[in-house]
């Protein structure tokens, strides 16, 4: 009985997750369906932008000077090694625009917008304005949820560029001005490793999709999330901690692909 309790367990939380991702995909297509509506009034665009996005620019700066600050204390040891000490601005930079510089941005978007866009939509679900909309033939989709998809999607590939970029700022401080690596060595190295198609723009592609699946796991788990303070307090959660599983789950898909595609 308790294998046949465990097996039957297993069965309801597979068929539940499948039928909560079959909800948020349809839940993204009637937000891209309802989104002429933030392009005719972009202004609502602009407000979440800056609630999203400009509010975010903090913490991704600083954490991204500190990322490359440590990336160029590991790197300049390890280069060190080999007596590659001039490749350093390369490792740095390569590190930053392919992989940690969308990954962490995505994380940390995912923690600070993400939960921040959950707990908004959920509060106005739980204190009744979802309903006073519909009431008044206001769609909820158009109104508050659309402004807020295209916000993120928009705001996580600068912000990501932004991280990389203060990675780098870290990666020179650390190794040209503390360390002494020669500092045309730095930028030439750089310039000559980084290829724009191949580990710009795949870094930009990485960032774009993080941005759509943390966005819908945000905004689906608010518009769904129970109109009470411990449903909007798990919603909360499960926001982080799905969108955290969601960008390293379609990180390795997509640099396998990338890799396979090089």
């Amino acid at each position: 009985m308790p294998l046949v309790k465990s097996v039957r367990a297993i069965g309801h939380r597979a068929v539940n997750t499948v039928w909560r991702v079959g909800l948020a995909t349809r839940f993204l297509f009637l937000t891209l369906t309802h989104s002429g509506m933030s392009f005719r009034r972009f202004g609502l665009v602009v407000k979440e932008l800056f609630s999203s996005g400009v509010m975010s620019l903090i913490i991704i700066g600083v954490a991204g000077m500190f990322v490359g600050m440590v990336l160029g204390l590991q790197g300049f040891e390890t280069l060190k090694r080999y007596g590659s000490e001039s490749a350093l601005g390369s490792l740095v930079a390569l590190s930053l625009v392919r992989e940690l510089g969308p990954v962490l941005a995505a994380l940390l978007f995912a923690s600070r917008a993400g939960s921040a866009m959950t707990a908004e939509i959920g509060l106005m679900k739980a204190t009744e304005q979802i309903a006073a909309m519909e009431m008044m033939a206001v769609s909820p989709i158009a109104r508050v949820v659309a402004p807020r998809f295209w916000a993120g999607v928009i705001s996580m590939p600068l912000l990501a560029a932004i991280f990389s970029a203060m990675g780098v700022f870290g990666g020179y401080v650390v190794g040209v001005v503390l360390i002494g690596v020669d500092e045309g060595s730095f930028w030439s190295q750089m310039q000559a490793t980084v290829d724009f198609q191949h580990d710009v723009m795949n870094g930009v592609l990485k960032s774009f999709v993080f941005g759509v699946a943390v966005t819908v796991i945000a905004l689906f788990e608010g518009f769904d999330a129970p109109p009470t303070a411990e449903g909007v307090s798990g919603a909360t959660t499960r926001t982080v901690v799905q969108s955290s599983l969601a960008i390293l789950m379609l990180d390795f898909i997509l640099t396998a692909f990338m890799f396979r595609g090089a």
